[in-house]
This record gives structure tokens, sequence and C-alpha cells, in this order.
């Protein structure tokens, strides 16, 4: 076998990416993706490209936030190791799946030699997720009336609040952000994302029971690539009550009368109580995401 050509590209070959083939239509997955020509790298093997990943962050980004389209040939496992391990950024792998993915043989076999490719590069799965796409052909989900929404302009409150909710959470994420750096951490990293995201501050809002109490939080937000619920959040107290299934119809609601002609939303395997709530509020699954922490580096 010839020797493997790793390199970056730019805009004067920026199509040599799309020479490999796409048998898990991650294009599809990101039509709304902006990706910078800089930012992505080709493994080549006699100057054919047999592996390719493309890295992502937002528009003001000087790195990137993950690399959210990789890919390799056939047999090209280790091709694509060695992209990914040699690559000047080293963040969370992100891949995008079609739903079907486990029941289609074909589906299934690219997808689990990305995977391979990934382990051999030192990545560690983190996490399965669903990801959901509501249009209005679904029908906005009924407004329970139950709870009282504010906005809120003290970061405070919501900082607070995220270290209660994250105090029980099933989020892989948070999980993962607590074991590192604890509750705060955790929240932190939330609050920097809602920053993060070009929508407005004044979207973030609490909500309160009919007694006054606060039973969570939910945070509509516009990420690059459009509207999206950026979290929902109960209180450990107030859980048992539905409350998840108000915060999410008022977040699709708060978005569509600010013009939202589609919502996303995505959440982890595990968490089957918002997986409900998706289901209930009539979010589809479109496709599926697998997420791949980086190698840890001495």
């Amino acid at each position: 076998m010839t020797d493997l050509v790793i390199r970056a590209l730019d805009e004067s070959d920026a199509h040599l990416f799309d020479t490999l083939q796409d048998p898990l239509d991650a294009r599809a997955a990101h039509r709304l993706t902006r990706h910078r020509a800089d930012w992505k790298r080709v493994a080549l093997r006699d100057g054919e490209v047999v592996a390719r990943a493309a890295w992502w962050g937002g528009p003001d980004d000087t790195e990137p936030v993950n690399v959210n389209w990789f890919d390799v040939a056939e047999g090209e496992e280790d091709a694509g190791a060695e992209l990914l391990r040699t690559a000047p950024w080293q963040v969370e792998l992100e891949l995008n799946l079609p739903a079907d993915w486990r029941e289609d043989a074909r589906l299934r076999a690219a997808a689990e030699a990305r995977f391979s490719a990934a382990r051999a590069a030192g990545h560690e799965l983190l996490v399965e997720r669903y990801l959901y796409r509501w249009t209005p052909d679904r029908g906005l989900p009924q407004r329970p009336g139950r709870l009282d929404f504010r906005a809120e302009p003290d970061d405070a409150v919501f900082f607070e609040a995220l270290r209660r909710i994250h105090s029980v959470t099933l989020d892989a994420h948070s999980l993962k952000a607590i074991q590192e750096g604890g509750l705060d951490r955790a929240a932190q990293e939330e609050l920097d994302f809602f920053r993060w995201c070009p929508s407005p501050r004044e979207w973030w809002q609490t909500a309160y029971t009919t007694a006054g109490d606060l039973a969570g939080i939910h945070i509509p937000v516009h990420n690059p690539a459009g509207p999206c619920v950026g979290f929902i959040g109960v209180v450990p107290e107030q859980r048992g009550h539905g409350y998840a299934y108000d915060l999410l119809a008022e977040c699709t609601h708060f978005l569509v009368e600010r013009g939202a002609e589609f919502v996303t939303a995505a959440t982890d395997h595990g968490n089957f109580p918002m997986a409900a709530n998706f289901t209930k509020a009539r979010y589809p699954v479109v496709r599926e995401r697998i997420n791949f922490a980086p190698a840890r580096r001495e």
C-alpha cells in the first residue's frame, strides 16, 4: 500500500473534499452548516481522497468547536484515524447518522467503520443522541398553561438554577463536566453556550408554579444553523409533574412567534423522560448523533 498524505485544504482545492463517497448522507445533514475551507483536512493515497474531516465553529470562533463531518473509504480506517490523530485541533467528534442506520446493513457498516477509526485515534464514545426537527405541519404542541414564564436579566439566577438541575442530570455532557470540574463547571458551560449563540439574551426564560416557586428554565436560541431548543430543565424538587413538556411547548411557541419555520433539538438516548416529551410535543427523530470525546493528551 502506498504512503498516506495528509493535508489541509484551502479555497483553491476545497473541491477535493467532495470527491469521497457519502454513504451516510452527511451532506444532507449539513445542508445548513457552513464549513471553512481551511478547517477541512483530507488523507490521500495515490492522489485520491480516502478519508476526510471538516471541523466546525461559529462565525466568530478562532478555533473549531468540534469536528462534525468525518468519512473514511472502505478499508481505510487507519487513514481516518491518522487524519484525526494528527489534526491541530483535538475537539469532540460528532457523527450525524441517518435515523435508520442500525437497521440498514450498508449504513451500519459505514457507521461502524467511522467508529473504528475514531477509537483507533484514541477517541472514546461519549453518548448517542436523538436529533429532532419540528416543522409546522406537525402542529404546535399545546400549552398546558400551568406555569408563569418570565424573562430574567440576572445570569446568577440561571447559574443557580443550572447547578440545581445538573445535580440530578441524565445528560452525558453535563455529567462529564461535573466529573471534571463539579456543578459550577457544568452550569458555566451551559451559560457559555447560551451566550455563544447569536440569538438575544432576552429570550432566556424562567418558569414558576402558581405558588410562585421556580419550576425550571427554558432557553430558546438560534445557533448558526437556525432556531433550536437550547435547553430545557426542571429543578429537582419540581420533578414528577411533567413540567419539562410545559417548558418544551413554550420554547417551541416562543421560537415560532419570532418567525421560526422549523425548530431543531436533541437529547441523549438515555434521557428517556425528555425523549418522551419530544414525542408528545410532535418532534420527530430525523437523525442520530454519536459523540466521541477526543483522546486525552498527557
